[in-house]
């Protein structure tokens, strides 16, 4: 039997602007975890991600992702930080949610937060001190900031791992995601 992924998170983990949560319809091809799941076929990744929401959004559907996981990967803090909210509050959000998850003996897995293209420069600064705090979690960690950015212009994605706007992976991005950044959680 397949091991059990809840992953949990905003749009980055529903794979947006490819896919669509709600209405469950898109590409699949845009989504960290359809490559992610090719490369590990022993895991069964279910996407609980869902566009625009901010981490204590998130939160609020902690109970339903977990049942029936054995492991938990949590995702997000882009969507605070759009809203001005502070770095310190998407910490605390994304760390409860851990813990709720080591409380239950899930396997666990945290996403550092992408670099943004169309917030940048003004969001780069706290995306890297929220990454930076996402790091001495202790649990381990999916790079996904250090996956997508540009090694000539930091704190952007490279042009072909972005989608046209500016705040979301494209397929090939997806692609690195699942490929490259995605470990099992332990």
């Amino acid at each position: 039997m397949p091991i059990v992924v809840a992953c949990l998170g905003d749009s980055i983990t529903e794979g947006s602007p490819h896919w669509d949560s709600r209405k469950r319809s898109g590409n699949p091809e845009g989504q960290w975890e359809h490559w992610a799941g090719r490369k590990h076929p022993e895991l069964e990744l279910r996407n609980f991600g869902i566009w625009g929401e901010r981490t204590d959004e998130v939160a609020e559907r902690f109970a339903e992702a977990v049942e029936g996981a054995e492991a938990l990967i949590v995702q997000g803090g882009i969507n605070d930080l759009a809203a001005g909210r502070a770095v310190e509050d998407a910490e605390r959000n994304l760390l409860a949610m851990l813990e709720r998850g080591r409380a239950l003996g899930l396997r666990l897995a945290v996403c550092d937060v992408l670099p943004w293209n169309r917030g940048w420069p003004e969001h780069e600064a706290p995306i890297r001190a929220l990454n930076e705090r996402i790091r001495a979690f202790g649990v381990p960690l999916l790079p996904f900031h250090d996956t997508l950015e540009d090694p000539e212009r930091a704190g952007r994605m490279k042009d072909e791992w972005t989608h046209d706007d500016g705040d979301h992976p494209s397929v090939a991005g997806y692609r690195r995601l699942g490929e490259l950044a995605f470990r099992p959680p332990e």
